[in-house]
């Protein structure tokens, strides 16, 4: 049984006036998401800053990072969550995410410091995890992996007492 009720659902996006950076946010069964595109100034200084060099951590920088934020508000039997249930589509058309993995495998090719490797890992948003009722959370990145410039379609799915649910943004921008 899957629980993908979205007549009565409003988006809503906010633009920070001090960024400009844009947030895309929704609540719907019981759960709320928003993902809000980190500048790239930020980006890259909170990875430089970590021991990366500019060019090591540019292909993470213009793969379109947005900082992610997943709450079960009220699903009672707890919302258990998997990255991999995290897909984006563009024009009805999906898009895979480059996985953590992928990313590892690609910096540890570039540098050998463990502690920016480990940095980024616990950066990104969790691989798996459950949410309890009342309000948990966690937030992290996800590189979405398309260019600058993108318009997509966020969908998260997660498992509740063997159901499937479904939340979904729609027309997300990753702005240059």
């Amino acid at each position: 049984m899957s629980l993908n009720a979205y007549a009565d659902v409003k988006q809503s996006v906010s633009k920070n006036s001090d960024s400009g950076s844009k947030s895309w946010e929704i609540s719907a069964n019981g759960a709320n998401l928003l993902m809000r595109q980190i500048p790239l100034d930020q980006l890259k200084a909170f990875y430089i800053s970590r021991g990366f060099s500019l060019d090591q951590i540019e292909p993470y920088t213009s793969s379109c990072v947005f900082m992610t934020v997943l709450r079960n508000d009220t699903v009672s039997s707890g919302l258990h969550f998997k990255r991999k249930n995290l897909t984006v589509s563009q024009g009805g058309k999906s898009h895979p995410l480059v996985s953590v993995e992928d990313w590892l495998e690609r910096l540890s090719k570039v540098t050998d410091k463990n502690s920016a490797l480990i940095a980024f890992r616990w950066a990104q948003f969790p691989i798996d995890q459950v949410f309890e009722p009342g309000g948990d959370w966690n937030q992290g990145m996800i590189s979405v992996g398309l260019p600058p410039e993108s318009q997509f379609d966020a969908e998260v799915k997660w498992d509740t007492e063997g159901k499937t649910a479904t939340i979904k943004l729609q027309g997300v921008e990753c702005v240059k």
